[in-house]
This record gives structure tokens, C-alpha cells and sequence, in this order.
């Protein structure tokens, strides 16, 4: 397998943020374009999480053939409407509006849970195009060794990774965090990317479950546990592409009008999607660091901290600006329910960025992941230990 030679385990990271997952799809176009043709998976742990979860299960039933998998996915995403997400005619945005104030305004009792959209299309979608069946045996040939997505808990307050293994892989709890293993399906998916407030949350077993990145304090983590000892993550932020140099603060913003209902959101979606996997970068880079220092012979050994490389691939350019361009490419029934808060605004495209699940947005956002790696090309090649392709 490419992606487990000479002791090598490699993780795939791919992590959540509705609509901004689109980028991911470029950037995997062009890992596939580095493999030879009717390759497989190159990665033999793959780790997703909401939207990211998705694409990482779509790779893994297509894991005989990743450079297919990722045409397929590519082509869904580069086809994308919004309706085929969340209901976005007016008679289903008004009804669900209606159930969403009755039951969380009004008080009145409900059996099932509530949501501002209604994402039963996503359901039907991923019941058309994802075999589940798949996975297995792609476990069982061998071309992949583990597959996890993560899902919150609403009851335990823990961050969940439901995995699904090619043998008996050893359970893992730490703080606010536990491994599973089972046999992954749609109800998985579906509570992974059930994004707070926005979509419902999924019952598995007798917990109700939602949106994977909610307290994810340790994103890597899943992978690290299935065995990875290297890993190249796929985010959707581009702070992670664009921090100040030394830690230095950006420059100071001019007095600006008080903050928007969309502008106070989106800083709670990024810090849903977002921070977390910065913070936990940044604490696997420290952690190397601290590896370093320890005699070789303990690091072979597997004694204490253990040495695991990182390949971060992140948008060079703001998503949220991106979405501001296409904003009014939303659903009228959603424009209208949503101008109130801003996000039809400028100011508003952080909160855009996540649901625009729209053809001309998820393209350019396509056409952004692969221009950034191609850009890290080289880098790539050698992280994953490939071949350079000429022409």
C-alpha cells in the first residue's frame, strides 16, 4: 500500500465546515493526479468530520480506485445546489421556521428535534451515491486500515470518533473524548454533519448526536489512535495559511458599526470549525519539538512521546469573502429569512460560506484547493513519499 511502507501509517484529515469542504475536493484532485492511474488509497487511516466526514467516507467506498473516487466527488460538488442539502423552497423553509419558533419560542412540546433548515435532501443524496458496504471490503483487501467519523454527543458532552477497523482496534476514552468502534452508515454521517441550531441532530443508540467539530479539542487525535504516525490535514480556514509571522497581531481595524446576528455567528462557527484544529496543530508541533529531545533508541522504542509528522494544506484565500461575492446566490425563500441577521451582507459571508452549497461557490473553491497544492507539490510528493510525475 503507498501510504504504509517502511513502518510509514498515513492519516488523512479532512475536517468540517459545510460548504467550505468543497476545497478539499480540489486539493485531493491533485493528490490523485500525483498517484499513477487506477491507483489506490493512498492513505490507510482516513479521519473526517462533519462535511469533511462526507468526503472521507465517499473515499473510502471508492478505495479501490482513489483517483475515481475523488472524480465522483468532484463531480458531485462541482454540481452542487443548495437544495439538494436542505429544503430551500419557500413551503419547507416556512414550515420548518414554524416548528423551530413553536417548539423552541413558544414552548410547545415536540417529539422530534428542531432546526432552522430541514436537511432531509442530504439524507436521500448520500443514501444515492454512498455504498456503505464498500468500506469493509475495502478493510478486508487491505487498502485501508481504519476509517473514523466524529459526532458530538448532547447528553455525554463528549466528542465521539465512531471508527470502523480491518481487525480489532483498541478503544480509546480521555477527557471529553472516546473512540468507538462499529460499523459505519448514513446515521453516522448524518450526525456528524448535523451543524448546531442549523441542522437536527441524529440519534445513534440512545444519545442524539450533532455536528463532529462541537468540542473537538484534539482533532488529530482520531488519527493518531487508529495508528497513523504521520498525517496530512485538509482544512477549510485559511488562518491556518495566513498567520501573523512570530505571533505578531494583524493591524488594527478602523471603528466599524456594531457587530451583526450573521457577523457574532460566523465567529461561533469558526470557533466551532476551526479553532480547535489550529490549537491542536500547533500542540502536535510542540509536541515534536519535545520528541526531538529524547534519545533515539526511546522514540524507536515507542517509549513516551513518539515523533508524528504533519502536512497542513489550508485555503491561502479568506472563504468568507469568496462566499460575500456569491451571497445572492442563496435561495430567495433563505435570503429572506436570513436578512435580518446580515448574512445577506458583505459582513455576513462567514456564516454564507458555511451553507452556499451552490455550483458556482463550491467551483471556485474547488479551483482555490487546487491551485494551493499544486503550489505545495513538491512537498507533498515527498511527505507521501511518491514518485515525481513529469509532464
Amino acid at each position: 500500500m503507498l501510504g504504509e511502507t517502511s513502518g510509514a501509517c498515513t492519516g488523512l484529515i479532512l475536517s468540517g465546515g459545510g460548504a467550505r469542504a468543497a476545497y478539499q475536493v480540489g486539493v485531493l484532485s491533485v493528490l490523485a493526479e500525483l498517484l499513477p492511474p487506477g491507483a489506490s488509497n493512498p492513505f490507510p487511516v482516513i479521519c473526517g468530520t462533519s462535511a469533511g466526514a462526507i468526503n472521507a467516507l465517499a473515499l473510502a467506498t471508492n478505495a479501490q480506485d482513489f483517483g475515481a473516487g475523488v472524480e465522483r466527488l468532484q463531480q458531485v460538488w462541482s454540481a452542487f445546489s443548495c437544495d439538494q442539502v436542505y429544503r430551500s423552497d419557500w413551503p419547507g423553509v416556512t414550515a420548518q421556521a414554524w416548528r423551530w419558533i413553536r417548539a423552541n419560542l413558544l414552548g410547545v412540546p415536540s417529539s422530534q428535534p428542531t432546526a432552522m433548515l430541514d436537511n432531509a435532501p442530504l439524507r436521500s443524496l448520500l443514501q444515492r451515491t454512498l455504498h456503505f458496504g464498500q468500506i469493509d471490503e475495502a478493510l478486508q483487501a487491505g487498502l485501508l486500515r481504519a476509517v473514523s467519523v466524529s459526532a458530538f454527543g448532547y447528553q455525554s458532552a463528549e466528542s465521539v470518533s465512531f471508527y470502523q477497523g480491518r481487525e480489532r482496534i483498541q478503544p480509546w476514552s480521555r477527557h471529553r473524548r472516546v473512540g468507538v468502534q462499529t460499523r459505519l452508515g448514513l446515521e453516522h454521517l448524518m450526525a456528524s454533519s448535523a451543524i448546531p441550531l442549523v441542522f437536527p441532530p441524529v440519534q445513534l443508540n440512545r444519545e442524539w448526536f450533532g455536528d463532529g467539530a462541537v468540542r473537538q479539542q484534539a482533532p488529530i487525535s482520531p488519527a493518531l489512535h487508529l495508528g497513523a504516525n504521520r498525517v496530512l490535514v485538509i482544512g477549510v480556514s485559511d488562518n491556518l495559511a495566513n498567520q501573523p509571522a512570530g505571533g505578531r497581531r494583524g493591524p488594527r481595524l478602523r471603528a466599524a458599526l456594531p457587530p451583526t446576528l450573521a457577523q457574532i455567528g460566523g465567529h461561533l462557527l469558526s470557533s466551532t470549525f476551526v479553532d480547535n484544529l489550529e490549537a491542536d496543530i500547533e500542540l502536535l508541533e510542540r509536541m515534536n519539538k519535545l520528541a526531538g529531545y529524547l534519545p533515539v533508541g526511546s522514540r524507536m522504542n515507542g517509549k513516551g512521546l513518539r515523533q508524528v509528522d504533519v502536512e497542513v494544506i489550508s485555503p491561502s484565500e479568506p472563504l468568507d469573502i469568496i462566499a460575500a461575492r456569491h451571497r445572492k446566490l442563496l435561495p430567495r425563500s433563505l435570503r429572506a429569512f436570513l436578512r435580518g441577521s446580515g448574512a445577506t451582507r458583505a459582513s455576513g459571508g462567514s456564516v454564507v460560506s458555511y451553507l452556499l452549497f451552490e455550483a458556482d461557490y463550491t467551483r471556485e473553491l474547488i479551483a482555490l484547493g487546487r491551485r494551493d497544492a499544486l503550489a505545495k507539490r513538491d512537498q507533498l510528493q515527498r511527505f507521501l513519499s511518491l514518485p515525481p510525475v513529469h509532464g
